[in-house]
């Protein structure tokens, strides 16, 4: 008999080669939900809920089944924790949300005003290793910090709540470094979605509408009045995406997210040219804040501290009509017409709709039932005390709401495709790995979410995408294809099978990436082995001719080598590329 293949690092490749182990893991991964589970409960078919009062499920300690205490925590944070789970149950899961809602944000912090731009002492020159001034310009004028500070901020900070709905706020109101490429213009405004996560989107709009990151970034920043004489005439980029975007759509929705149509059967536009106009006379008069020690003028060196300042000479002070016929009136201060244009925004009954949605997409399920989005639409046109867009609210209700609730999902279609980050954060947070975030934000774009950095103000995926052949909703696999899906396997390649990434000299305080699989290996036996990776990572849901594959694949492994982490290292890897882990339920 032939002696078996080894690997880099001594782990032996089975016998039947590369092409038959593929063919194992596209076995393991089309075993489906209909099959029985080794723990827990098998997979439930149902109908969509289609009632429309406005509820949530509220577990005391007592009655908080695990399997639900990890859903829940698949939901609400960047992976799930054998202790994270035990607090849930023994506290509750309203209990858990009000902790996580009293957490204060953690923010970006160490940042701080730089030039547009780069000083010659903070330019790269494509040095191999980087010198002083080519490293001033990585953590200044890219991304890479911040992103660096996403990872470890989601794999190791306490409010994981606030950190994801920020991530999910910031994929719907985005600005990107391919336009704002300073590090501290980034880092001030995600630092405005983590403080106002859980706060009122009238004042989230507000914030968001004077960043001078995103009056950069969508062109309000120095947009002028008409004036024929010298050829100005406003901006109409962010009053096109404020809306579009940001807040209604582009058509009219009903309260469960559906469109309205007109007698003809078309979609009932939102917004048309004069809209656009009007808004965007609106949001002229405003420049960058003034640079610490200089006078401020109309149109003030680019500064992404603060907020945007206005200068009435350079406002359009005529009448602006806006949505559903208001118009703002004349004369008015830019601060005026720009509380009054947001008022009419957020009054509009399709944001509550139209942004529950797409939270409910980013925190919970990718395909909700109109049901659901109508509950939460509901919540947040009132919080129960008479508020609108109250955010805590609503994202309370998304996790409480029936549909999101209980050990095992509502429908088939329920779930989606764990994103690039949350793919990587929770690998690591479950199996009690840590990162510097050096190799995540490198494997996070590779597997096409490279953070802060999306190409277009529509984010990586849109939150209309469907599922090819199908009409399911799957915004994920907007990115998903051959190269990002490679990339995801060779992630956990590395992380799993190689030991993860050593720390890079030219990071200051690196760590490197890894995961002590020590543990596993005092299992008695691979059989308890699996049993322990399904509750670590699966929450007791793998189907049991899945987990006897693996379990085949892991004797084979430990039969071959002397690693003692051999068959954890194959099990690990096997669960972690499985369509059943990845598709997040």
């Amino acid at each position: 008999m032939a002696s078996p293949r080894f690997d880099t690092i001594g782990l032996p490749v089975p016998r039947w080669g590369f092409a038959a182990t593929c063919a194992m893991m596209l076995a393991l991964t089309a075993c489906g939900g209909g099959g029985s589970t080794s723990v827990g409960s098998a997979t439930t078919t149902g109908t969509t809920t289609t009632s429309t009062t406005t509820t949530t499920t509220t577990t005391t300690a007592s009655t908080v089944d695990p399997m639900d205490a990890a859903r829940l925590l698949e939901q609400a944070t960047f992976g799930v924790t054998a202790s994270d789970v035990a607090h849930v149950q023994s506290i509750g899961i309203d209990a858990y949300i009000s902790e996580q809602i009293a957490y204060p944000p953690t923010q970006y912090t160490g940042y701080s005003y730089t030039p547009h731009t780069a000083p010659t002492s903070c330019s790269s020159d494509g040095s191999n290793p980087p010198d002083a001034a080519s490293l001033c310009a990585r953590e200044q004028y890219t991304p890479f910090q911040v992103q660096l500070d996403f990872f470890t901020h989601a794999l190791n900070n306490p409010d994981q709540l606030r950190q994801r709905v920020a991530f999910a706020l910031s994929q719907i109101m985005v600005v990107s470094s391919v336009q704002i490429y300073e590090a501290y213009g980034l880092a001030n405004f995600e630092n405005i979605l983590l403080n106002d996560a859980f706060g009122n989107y009238r004042t989230l709009l507000q914030d968001v509408t004077l960043s001078p990151t995103m009056g950069a970034y969508l062109d309000m920043a120095d947009s002028d009045q008409t004036n024929p004489q010298n050829g100005t005439v406003p901006n109409q980029n962010y009053a096109r995406e404020l809306m579009q975007l940001f807040s209604i759509g582009l058509v009219e929705l009903n309260p469960d997210g559906t469109q309205q149509l007109d007698a003809t059967g078309a979609p009932i536009p939102t917004f048309d040219g004069t809209t656009v106009d009007g808004l965007a006379a609106v949001f002229t008069g405003w420049t960058y804040p003034p640079v610490s020690g200089a006078s401020s003028q109309w149109t003030n060196p680019i500064n992404y501290s603060g907020t945007m300042v206005s200068f009435p000479d350079h406002h359009q002070s005529g009448t602006k009509t806006l949505l559903n016929g208001y118009t703002v009136p004349a004369g008015q201060t830019p601060e005026q017409d720009l509380g009054n244009a947001l008022d009419d925004i957020f009054n509009h009954p399709n944001v509550g709709p139209f942004i529950s949605q797409q939270l409910i997409q980013h925190l919970v399920t990718s395909n909700p039932s109109t049901a659901y989005v109508s509950r939460m639409a509901a919540v947040f046109a009132n919080n129960g005390v008479g508020v609108r867009g109250d955010l805590s609210a609503v994202v309370r209700a998304i996790l409480e709401d029936p549909e999101a609730r209980g050990p095992t999902p509502a429908t088939n279609e329920f779930g989606h495709l764990r994103e690039p980050a949350l793919f990587i954060t929770s690998t690591l947070r479950s199996l009690g790995g840590q990162s510097d975030g050096v190799l995540l934000r490198n494997a996070s774009s590779a597997m096409g979410q490279p953070i802060y950095s999306p190409e277009t103000v529509f984010s990586f995926y849109p939150p209309s995408y469907q599922i090819p052949g199908t009409q399911t909703l799957g915004p994920e696999f907007g990115i998903q294809n051959s190269a990002t899906a490679l990339a995801r396997s060779n992630f956990i390649n590395t992380v799993i099978m190689q030991g993860g990434a050593a720390a890079d000299p030219t990071v200051t305080g690196s760590t490197g990436t890894s995961i002590n699989l020590t543990t596993l290996s005092s299992a008695p036996n691979n059989g308890v082995l699996i049993g322990q990776l399904n509750q670590t990572l699966m929450h007791g849901s793998l189907p049991s001719d899945a987990s006897n594959i693996i379990l085949i694949a892991a004797d084979t492994a430990a039969g071959t080598s002397s690693n003692p982490l051999a068959a954890a290292r194959t099990a690990c890897y096997l669960i972690l590329t499985s369509a059943q882990y990845q598709v997040e339920r």
